[in-house]
C-alpha cells in the first residue's frame, strides 16, 4: 500500500477566512460563536451560532456563478482554492484524469431550500429559478470543484450527518493508498444557518442558548456553525518527486456503525472506531498524544466519548490530551471533521494543542485532560480526529508527523 500525505489545506469558518487566521484563533482560544444574523431570527429560541461574518459572495463570484452556488458550495470553492494553492499542484493531462474529489455535507443547499420554500409557500410565487435543483443538491460542491480544477477521476459526495467529512476524507485516503488515484481533493462543508435550518435543529432539544461548553459539568448543548475545510491528499512519492511541502501523513482510519439508536451515542461503536484507526495505521496506544474530540457539548455525547477513550487507551488515557474546537467555531455538522482536522495538523506541525474553551467546572464523567480554556505547547507525533454522527455512524482518522 502507498503512503498518503496532506500537501494543502484551506478553510473558511467562524474563526477565520483562511487557515492562518483559523489557527491564530485556535492558539488564542478565541470564540467565533455569537448572535445569528438572518431573516426571522427573532422567531427562533436559539439565536447563537458560529456564523461566517465579513464574507461578501459578490467579491468572489459573478452573478452567473451565484445563480448556481449555494452558500455551502461558495465556502467549498474558497477553501479549495486555498488548499490547492498551498499544495502548489496543477491538474493537467494524466494527473487530472486520475485525480478526484470526495466531499462531505449533511444538508447540502439548505439555504436554497429555505429561500425557495418561502418563495412558494409564503410569497405565493408559482415558479422557482430553473437551477434550484443543481444549486441545492448535496453533490453540487463536489461537482463544481471537479469542474473548476478539471478533476476527472473519482468524484462524489458523502452524507452521513456529523461524520460526513471524516467519512469523505477516509474514502479519499483509501483511494490514494490503494493506488486508485494519485491525488484527491477532500474535506467537507456546511451552511445550515438560516431560519429553517436552525428551526429543525431546535426541535431536537440538543441546542444551547448561550455557549458550547464541551466536557464541562454545566454544559447544556451544542451550537451550530458553518464553513468548509478542504485538503489535498497526495501519494507520498508523488509529493516528494515534485518537492511539495508535506503537512503530515494520514496514517489510518476506521468506520463503524452503532446499529443501536438514531440519536443516542454508543460507547462501543466509538471505541471500535478509535481502535480500528489505530490498528489500520499500525499505531501503538502510547504513540497517540492528542485527540480532537467529537465533543459536541451535549450531556450524552461528551461522557460517552470520554468513556470510549478510557476503554480504548486504558492507563494511557490519563496521559492523552483531548479537546473540542467546537467550543470555538461551533458544530459544522457535515463540515465539522474537516475544520477540526486543522487543529490536528497544528498539533503535529507546530506543537500547539487547541483548547476546549468555555470550560467552567470538571465533570467526573469526563475525567480526562481536556486542555481547558488555554492552548498548550506539546510535542506530539500521532493524533486522532473523532466524528460520531446521528444514526450511529462513526469515522476516525489518525495522522502522523512526517
Amino acid at each position: 500500500m502507498k503512503r498518503v500525505v496532506i500537501t494543502g489545506a484551506g478553510t473558511i469558518n467562524a474563526l477565520g477566512h483562511s487557515v492562518p487566521e483559523t489557527l491564530d484563533a485556535m492558539r488564542e482560544g478565541r470564540c467565533g460563536i455569537g448572535p445569528l444574523e438572518f431573516r426571522d431570527v427573532e422567531r427562533l429560541s436559539i439565536r447563537i451560532g458560529g456564523q461566517v461574518h465579513g464574507f461578501e459572495a459578490t467579491v468572489h463570484f459573478n452573478r452567473q456563478q451565484l445563480s448556481l452556488y449555494d452558500r455551502f458550495t461558495q465556502f467549498t470553492l474558497i477553501a479549495a482554492k486555498e488548499a490547492i494553492a498551498q499544495a502548489g499542484i496543477e491538474f493537467t493531462d494524466e494527473l487530472a484524469a486520475k485525480s478526484g474529489v470526495v466531499l462531505g455535507t449533511a444538508g447540502g443547499g439548505v439555504s436554497t431550500w429555505d429561500d425557495n420554500y418561502r418563495s412558494v409557500y409564503e410569497d405565493g410565487k408559482n415558479r422557482v429559478h430553473p437551477f434550484v435543483v443543481p444549486k441545492l443538491m448535496n453533490n453540487a460542491a463536489t461537482s463544481h470543484v471537479s469542474m473548476q480544477y478539471n478533476l476527472r477521476g473519482p468524484c462524489y459526495t458523502v452524507s452521513t450527518a456529523c461524520a460526513s467529512s471524516n467519512h469523505a476524507m477516509s474514502q479519499a485516503f483509501s483511494m490514494v493508498r490503494s493506488g486508485m488515484a494519485p491525488v484527491m481533493v477532500t474535506g467537507g462543508s456546511e451552511s445550515m444557518l438560516c431560519f429553517g435550518g436552525v428551526k429543525a435543529w431546535e426541535g431536537l432539544r440538543v441546542m444551547s442558548r448561550d455557549a458550547c461548553r464541551p466536557f464541562s459539568l454545566g454544559r447544556n448543548g451544542m451550537v451550530q456553525g458553518e464553513g468548509a475545510g478542504i485538503f489535498v491528499f497526495e501519494e507520498y512519492e508523488h509529493a516528494r518527486a515534485r518537492g511539495a511541502d508535506i503537512l503530515c501523513e494520514v496514517a489510518g482510519f476506521a468506520m463503524t456503525s452503532d446499529a443501536a439508536d438514531i440519536v443516542m451515542p454508543s460507547k462501543q461503536g466509538a471505541a471500535r472506531a478509535m481502535a480500528g484507526a489505530l490498528a489500520d495505521g499500525g499505531i501503538a496506544l502510547d504513540e497517540v498524544g492528542y485527540i480532537n474530540a467529537h465533543g459536541t457539548g451535549t450531556a450524552a455525547n461528551d461522557k460517552t466519548e470520554c468513556a470510549a477513550v478510557a476503554d480504548v487507551f486504558g492507563p494511557h488515557a490519563d496521559r492523552l490530551m483531548i479537546s473540542s474546537t467546537k467550543s470555538m467555531h461551533g458544530h459544522l455538522i457535515g463540515g465539522t471533521g474537516a475544520v477540526e482536522l486543522l487543529a490536528c495538523i497544528m498539533a503535529l506541525r507546530e506543537g500547539v494543542i487547541a483548547p476546549t474553551i468555555g470550560y467552567e467546572e470538571p465533570d467526573p464523567e469526563c475525567a480526562l485532560d481536556v486542555v481547558p480554556n488555554e492552548a498548550r505547547e506539546a510535542d506530539v507525533s500521532v493524533v486522532m480526529s473523532n466524528a460520531f454522527a446521528f444514526g450511529g455512524l462513526n469515522a476516525v482518522l489518525a495522522l502522523r508527523r512526517v
